[in-house]
């Protein structure tokens, strides 16, 4: 666990935040500001939103920076148990490709990145590219778009 990441609970669940996957997408914060707010510190409000919808917009985070446990240990196990039910559907999926507003191009699903040579730099299943030009981390994206003010037509 890196020093930075930091949990948050409201009695049923925690949940996890790990900033240095975390890309700026928004996604939390536009999606429920009452319990996401960057402006405020601490930036998670647990009391802001009942659970079910806390766990809906966690489990839209984009880079997976967001993540979320039952605190009860039953309700977690039964989660987890499920959670092998949908990771044996078939691995050949299409993979989805997500522009992000004011942000990167988020790809999802099996696929391989070749450098410009046509070395294969390495096989991911999620991962964000950097489309403001401002990364320090390119082809990536590091999240500066947010601080370099760009802004996107889409």
């Amino acid at each position: 666990m890196d020093k930075h990441d930091r949990s948050y609970t409201n009695g049923e669940i925690t949940v996890f935040w790990k900033p240095a996957k975390c890309i700026h997408a928004t996604t939390c914060y536009r999606e429920l500001i009452e319990v996401f707010n960057p402006r405020k510190r601490p930036r998670v409000n647990m009391q802001g939103a009942p659970t079910e919808r806390i766990i809906e917009v966690v489990e839209k985070c984009p880079t997976q920076a967001l993540s979320w446990q039952w605190n009860d240990p039953e309700k977690e196990k039964e989660r987890q148990a499920s959670a092998p039910a949908r990771a044996s559907e078939p691995e050949e999926k299409p993979v989805l490709i997500q522009i992000m507003r004011d942000g990167p191009i988020v790809v999802q699903g099996s696929f391989t990145l070749y450098d410009s040579d046509g070395k294969e730099r390495k096989a991911y299943s999620f991962t964000s590219f950097c489309r403001c030009g401002h990364s320090n981390n390119m082809p990536f994206c590091d999240g500066n778009h947010r601080l370099k003010g760009f802004r996107s037509d889409k």
